[in-house]
């Protein structure tokens, strides 16, 4: 072989030994980018799983805590300097917290009946230290306590007189037939039962206000001495609401449509026996709620099995006004109405997407905490335009909310074209994007709140009490759920006696003949002016209770 045919053999040579060297560098690099991006996988996962044990461990509230965090980045710092001579415009005195002063315990047992146990001195008792005769020269008050007395089951024997005309029937009445006349007696809530109004009533209030399951309930019906099966207690109420409850009901619903602002929300529940379904399906309870601004406070459960939009184009009919929602497409063509979205969904995502320690604590300087800033100015603003008219209100906005959404929707578009290995982070700024044309309406009218917190306030009952209860059993159990959540909460927002005003439906409804003038529901409704002093909450003597 000659010295030319070496030269071109190692040159050869050479060349594959690049190629090699050439395919393993990419093979190499395409290792490092999947090491790579599963790195920033596995760190999204954390952070996930740090914000999840956060959410289920730590605390429940969304406020961002006065620890200094306008100083997080400079450009909301400037933003808060640049705009606090329009919020001293609009700045109301603060409330502060005063020491309780004295006379708040007896305000709040005013409104308790009063028994005085009184011990005396025996009166043969003597001077303890002359033997003398003992003079009583007054009283002493020791001290003031509080008796729980517990409820107590007694049996009722609905008993009627039955009377005879003396003159009927006998040979000299042109009326052969003896005539019999019985005393009237109130129909019963439930024919051929053991049930009163009282106690169905207190089934119901325990159920739907105070979240305890039927299973529970049954064991401190045992120890009170009654055997009271939690079948039969679903049975109640199941019967109750669809004869006694439901014309209230439907009519809270319409009253409901005519409003010019709503919320609505919707959450899972399981029922067990649907039909044609898997017990573990998931159906839906749509929530529809007035806003704080409409003259009737009413929230309205709705059970479906589906979360579609023929659901809630059903439930809004030919509604027009402001829809108040989360920003689920299925509100996108329920009907012709306006869509407000809900501001702290928006921050809810930021909050979500900001980095944790292992210690679940924010780690500081994050553009997640950049956004949540922008938005909790914005929650500040409306916290002192509250008390506000609804003009003054949007004239406020205008000055001072419009500056910082400008600022904010600024910060989106930049902060967007960084590039990010935040998932959460990526989430929050797309889903702010896509929807702020929705996020804006709440500057078209003062009445319109930047958030969907009334309706979920509503729907948290609900969903605590759920993971007592777990599912509904059956669809008409489910449709209870939603007609007596409806009762309960309207009540509420309208500061009824839950437990008395159950008792006052169930007490009347069997009896005032609704069916043939359903004009009469309208006077048994929560909000109406006619029902009796019982169903009102007593809150003269709980002033001591607000801070």
């Amino acid at each position: 072989m000659t010295e030319q045919e070496e030269i071109l053999k190692l040159r050869a040579l050479l060349a594959e030994k690049e190629r090699i060297i050439e395919k393993q560098t990419t093979e190499l690099n395409k290792k490092d980018q999947l090491i790579e991006k599963q790195r920033i996988q596995i760190e999204n996962m954390i952070q996930a799983l740090l914000h999840a044990r956060k959410k289920m461990f730590g605390s429940s509230s969304e406020k961002t805590q006065p620890d200094g965090q306008l100083s997080l980045f400079d450009s909301v710092q400037e933003l808060a300097q640049e705009l606090l001579k329009e919020q001293k415009k609009i700045t109301v005195k603060s409330h502060e917290k005063t020491p309780r002063k004295s006379g708040v315990r007896e305000e709040m047992l005013s409104g308790l009946p009063k028994e005085i146990e009184e011990y005396i001195i025996n009166p043969e008792d003597n001077c303890p230290k002359c033997g003398s005769q003992l003079k009583v020269i007054g009283k002493q008050l020791i001290r003031t306590e509080v008796e729980f007395i517990p409820a107590k089951l007694k049996v009722k024997q609905i008993v009627r007189q039955v009377a005879k005309c003396e003159s009927c029937g006998t040979k000299e009445s042109a009326n052969q037939s003896p005539v019999f006349v019985k005393a009237a007696t109130p129909v019963p809530v439930l024919p051929h039962s053991i049930s009163t109004p009282s106690m169905v009533a207190q089934i119901m209030y325990l159920k739907f206000v105070m979240g305890i399951p039927f299973n529970r309930q049954e064991k401190e019906w045992f120890r009170m001495g009654l055997v009271l099966t939690r079948a039969d207690m679903a049975n109640w109420i199941i019967r109750c609401s669809e004869e006694w409850f439901s014309p209230i009901y439907h009519k809270i619903h319409e009253y409901l449509i005519s409003c010019e602002l709503l919320h609505m929300d919707e959450t899972r529940i399981q029922c067990n026996k649907e039909e044609n379904r898997k017990a573990s399906s998931n159906s839906f309870m749509w929530v529809m709620r007035s806003a704080a601004s409409e003259p009737v406070q009413a929230a309205y459960f709705h059970y479906s099995t589906s979360r579609s939009t023929e659901v809630a184009r059903s439930l809004l009919g030919d509604y027009k006004g402001y829809l108040i929602t989360d920003a689920y497409s299925g509100y996108n063509k329920a009907g012709d109405y306006t869509r407000c979205l809900c501001w702290s969904h928006c921050r809810r995502y930021y909050i979500e997407s900001i980095p944790l320690d292992n210690n679940g604590k924010e780690i500081p300087g994050s553009k997640g905490a950049e956004g949540r800033e922008f938005i909790n100015l914005l929650f500040k603003i409306e916290k002192e335009i509250e008390n506000f008219s609804f003009e003054e209100r949007k004239q406020k906005r205008q000055e001072a909310s419009r500056p910082i959404l400008d600022a904010f929707w600024s910060w989106v578009e930049k902060t967007s074209a960084m590039h990010t290995t935040n998932d959460k982070l990526t989430e929050a700024l797309t889903y702010s994007t896509n929807q702020k044309k929705y996020l804006e309406t709440f500057m078209e009218d003062g009445r319109i709140p930047i958030s969907n917190n009334l309706c979920e306030a509503n729907i948290k009952p609900f969903a605590t009490a759920r993971r007592a209860w777990l599912f509904a059993d059956t669809p008409k159990g489910a449709r209870a759920n939603a007609v007596l959540y409806t009762i309960a909460e309207t009540a509420k927002a309208n500061d009824l006696d839950i437990y008395e005003y159950l008792k006052y439906l169930l007490e009347e409804m069997p009896n005032n003949n609704h069916n043939q003038h359903p004009e009469i529901l309208d006077k048994y409704l929560p909000w109406s002016a006619e029902l009796p002093d019982q169903c009102r909450l007593k809150t003269t003597h709980k002033k001591c209770l607000k801070r």
